[in-house]
């Protein structure tokens, strides 16, 4: 008498048959080895294409990236350029410099004093703002810099930073003008 037992194992279906002098037979069917073959490669593909998906959005990430920062440094040096010529209009004699290249974008106003000092000789005292965005980074983060030189003395020197995709503009005008302000308000005490 033949007794099938039937049972699923690993990949494929294994027959199991006894007969009386427990004789077995056993059959693999390659039906079923063959699905999970065609799954596997499913799978591969799958991850090759999730791979490349994933590929293009860094790089899209990227470009957006930089092309944000470049939004932001246009934007925040032409504010640059605004403060900076208004302070020179309320203090004669400062003459405003276009700042560009690998120091940063912006600009920069300066003079010299001529004075006498209580000895009777004159002498030079140098005066200088100077505020820039600093070029895109692999950090990817917006970053204003400053310096503030009154009568031969550095009085300031300002750095602030933010990430590039998390920034608001107006925060940033924000602390440019404080920092004019600042720079005008030690200035005028001289």
């Amino acid at each position: 008498m033949i007794r099938p037992l039937l049972s699923v194992h690993g990949y494929g279906l294994l027959l199991v048959c006894e007969t009386q002098h427990e004789h077995r037979l056993t059959l693999n069917t390659n039906m079923d080895f063959d699905d999970e073959l065609e799954k596997a490669i499913e799978r591969g593909q799958q991850r090759s294409q999730t791979r490349a998906a994933t590929a293009k959005r860094e790089a899209l990430t990227a470009e957006e990236i930089r092309s944000a920062h470049t939004a932001f440094r246009l934007h925040l040096s032409e504010h640059i350029e605004q403060c900076l010529r208004r302070l020179a209009n309320h203090f004669p004699g400062f003459d405003y410099e276009t700042i560009y290249g690998s120091r940063g974008w912006g600009g920069a106003v300066s003079r010299n004093d001529l004075q006498r000092g209580p000895d009777g000789k004159a002498g030079s005292f140098f005066s200088r703002i100077e505020l820039t965005v600093r070029p895109q980074n692999e950090f990817n983060v917006v970053n204003i810099a400053g310096k503030g030189t009154i009568r031969d003395k550095e009085m300031f020197n300002w750095n602030h930073f933010e990430d590039v995709l998390e920034s608001v503009q107006a925060d940033f005008e924000k602390r440019i003008d404080a920092w004019v302000l600042q720079y005008a308000e030690q200035f005028a005490a001289r």
